[in-house]
């Protein structure tokens, strides 16, 4: 399966810009035979835009901002992983991520569970649990967002589901580089797993960030590696490379939760 991971210049509140961002990238990833569009984390709205924008701008599940990238989707067939700031019936707002398929239906919904510094704290409520996985075109399929990727244990539980591929939207800034090039390979690695890495560029606010989105495979190898500006990345996902890791080094096979 092909993916593409867009690592697009940071741009805060202005939903109806990021759709058409959002469909010019669809236009070019579906056209490149990609079966998948990854954006970075809150990518519709943007990420640090104050709790007073967030709780403007957020919506259901079934609002006006996922029913345009539905209909993106469908229009280009091709899926898209997108996050938006998800309002709750009972008020509270999370950061979220959407997986739509390329007929435009919401296959998956998670809530970031591990909320980052005053930014996260302030904007968004913690989700309750982590992702339950999912199943596009013979894969199975979680999502993590940006400091859930940083908890080893994350990982680990997605992989002991048989987690082949794990999405990771995320707004990771300077000077936390090593997230992408030391701990994202690391956890594709040590799980047997592929991890998809979507972060943004430029600045947002007082955050300037960092770029070096990445898919990386189960050896923790890059397939693909963004630099610093915008762009789009892609890279092909293997069930036979998968397997031959996994019998290569079956870590998974070796745990032993008694020591831990």
């Amino acid at each position: 399966m092909k993916l593409c991971i867009w690592q697009p210049r940071a741009q805060s509140g202005s939903v109806n810009e990021a759709l058409i961002k959002l469909e010019a990238s669809a236009t070019i990833a579906s056209a490149s035979n990609a079966q998948l569009l990854i954006t970075p984390e809150m990518y519709l709205t943007g990420y640090n835009i104050g709790v007073a924008k967030v709780s403007e701008l957020a919506e259901s599940r079934d609002g006006s901002m996922l029913t345009s990238v539905s209909e993106i989707a469908r229009r280009h067939k091709i899926a898209i992983l997108v996050g938006f700031p998800e309002l709750d019936a009972d008020g509270s707002i999370y950061n979220a991520v959407a997986f739509i398929d390329e007929q435009g239906a919401l296959l998956n919904l998670y809530r970031k569970t591990h909320l980052y510094g005053d930014v996260d704290r302030q904007q968004f409520s913690a989700g309750s649990c982590l992702d339950t996985p999912f199943e596009f075109h013979g894969w199975t399929l979680a999502t993590a967002i940006c400091y859930d990727i940083e908890f080893p244990e994350v990982a680990r539980h997605y992989a002991q589901l048989g987690v082949d591929a794990l999405l990771v939207p995320t707004a990771n800034m300077t000077p936390f580089d090593s997230v992408a090039t030391r701990l994202v390979p690391a956890r594709a690695e040590e799980n047997g797993l592929y991890v998809a890495y979507a972060n943004y560029t430029g600045t947002e606010g007082e955050f300037k960030y960092c770029g070096l989105s990445c898919l990386c495979g189960p050896d923790g190898e890059d397939i693909a590696r963004a630099g610093r500006d915008s762009e789009l990345i892609f890279g092909e996902i293997s069930a036979q490379t998968l397997q031959a890791r996994r019998e290569l080094s079956p870590y998974l096979q070796g745990i032993r939760p008694e020591l831990y």
